[in-house]
């Protein structure tokens, strides 16, 4: 269990050999710790510089010893990221440094910090609601300058704006009905349905519109999972070290040589993709490839892309047609690659046997390569992304609470329609406002909290 009146610590950056190393600290104890363990280069002491102040000196132990030479960046409560006073301690990075002035903080008293216990007191202390805080985390797992930018939108409290105006509304609902049923005799209730019926369609509106938004959401932050599938030496690898722009997957002239599948990001204009390079589809009698093909068939079925790649330079067989039937449910393209010499495969022959955009390409001497970047995609973002905006919901949660709360507002909608008592409906309002109170952290129980800043990691 946290305490928020401990002094908690944390070296806020990655261990190893570094530049720079990053002890943090926060809580009331802060100062005096720092006091204790810090010695400035000049004639002022720590309490004559300024709020923040870097300040540089020596950290040294109870004995005198000099541990580290530092800047020390003096952050005093409550404008600083946990509202606390903050103390970050600038050091050499390495093994021994960080981990000795993290020691010593501890020997002084403060505990070390929880997963994302800074941004848990910012949300505690009131900095930012759960959704800002939630957006800390996917600003540092952000995998293109897309997602970075809507993370960045949601950390500056763009949802948290619009959830508080819902909120808001079906507070005036609620204070209405009540209207309603504490003042019969003004016959505000017969009014009252009217009002609204109309003030919850609107509001209802709006959060399904947050909910349409959320596909494109999903795909910015959380990626596309792509497959590119094809038969054994058709390339496929090759690809995938051309999309990546380096030499990832291992490339032979020997079939059969990918027998794992190999996973990696990449970014097409801004959408990130999950490309995951399969073993070649097969009749094969060797049991290890029979597993990886086994899997590549799985990893096609789940994945929401397909990149199915055919060889320019055979005629189609039965193993294409094989690959066509099982992409046939896919949102994907078909390429034709080794089109640089002797193309046996015609394009139109591919296009009546599948429902894909087809595109001719050679891997090995770079043709097509952007124009397949281009029809990836345009098929991808083909009537789901909004791509000059940011200003979508991407987090599950987010989602899964938004669809109960219009759920609870549609149930109200059937209510009047069914002319059942005004008092009744306050029930579904209620309801869609501890949803929607849920997001920004309002009315969310403590476990969700705990769960929810568990995922971070430590120092942040």
């Amino acid at each position: 269990m946290n305490y928020l009146e401990d002094t908690i610590v944390a070296i806020s950056t990655p261990v190893g050999f570094s530049g720079i190393g990053i002890v943090r600290m926060s809580g009331e104890n802060s100062v005096e710790i720092t006091k204790e363990i810090f010695k400035t280069k000049t004639k002022k002491d720590f309490d004559d510089y300024d709020n923040r102040s870097i300040i540089y000196g020596h950290i040294i132990d109870g004995s005198g010893e000099v541990i580290d030479e530092v800047l020390v960046s003096k952050m005093l409560g409550p404008n600083t990221y946990t509202k606390e006073d903050v103390i970050e301690i600038n050091c050499h990075g390495g093994m021994i440094s960080v981990r000795k002035i993290l020691e010593l903080i501890v020997e002084k008293g403060a505990r070390i910090a929880e997963p994302g216990e800074f941004t848990k007191r910012a949300f505690l202390n009131g900095r930012l609601d759960l959704s800002q805080a939630e957006a800390v985390i996917d600003v540092i797992n952000a995998k293109t300058e897309k997602s970075l930018q809507m993370s960045v939108k949601q950390l500056e409290g763009s949802l948290s704006y619009k959830v508080k105006t819902i909120r808001n509304q079906l507070i005036e609902i609620l204070a209405y009905i009540e209207a309603g049923i504490d003042y019969p005799e003004y016959d505000i209730e017969e009014m009252s349905y009217e009002i609204i019926r109309e003030k919850t369609n609107l509001i209802k509106e709006s959060i399904d519109k947050m909910i349409l938004s959320s596909e494109s959401g999903k795909i910015i932050r959380e990626g596309i999972k792509t497959a590119i599938v094809g038969k054994p030496n058709v390339g496929k690898s090759s690809l995938l070290n051309m999309l990546l722009g380096e030499e990832r997957a291992i490339v032979t002239e020997i079939e059969g040589t990918t027998r794992d599948t190999i996973e990696e990001y990449i970014s097409i204009k801004g959408i990130p993709l999950k490309i995951i390079d399969t073993a070649g589809i097969r009749e094969t009698e060797n049991i290890i490839e029979k597993i990886g093909i086994t899997k590549t068939k799985e990893i096609l079925a789940q994945s929401d892309f397909a990149i199915l790649l055919l060889d320019g330079q055979r005629p189609l067989d039965a193993e294409d047609e094989m690959l066509l039937e099982l992409a046939k449910d896919k949102k994907g393209i078909v390429a034709i690659n080794k089109v640089e010499k002797n193309v046996i495969i015609s394009k139109k022959e591919v296009e009546e046997k599948s429902h894909m955009e087809v595109v001719e390409i050679s891997v090995i001497e770079e043709l097509g390569i952007d124009n397949l970047r281009n029809k990836i995609y345009e098929n991808i973002t083909k009537s789901q992304i909004d791509s000059e905006s940011y200003d979508m919901v991407s987090n599950i949660r987010h989602i899964n609470l938004l669809k109960e709360a219009s759920k609870s507002l549609e149930e109200g909608l059937e209510g009047i329609k069914a002319n059942i008592p005004v008092e009744m409906l306050s029930v579904d309002i209620k309801n869609a406002w501890d949803k929607m109170g849920r997001i920004t952290g309002e009315t969310v129980a403590d476990d969700i909290v705990d769960e929810i800043f568990s995922k971070f990691c430590i120092g942040k």
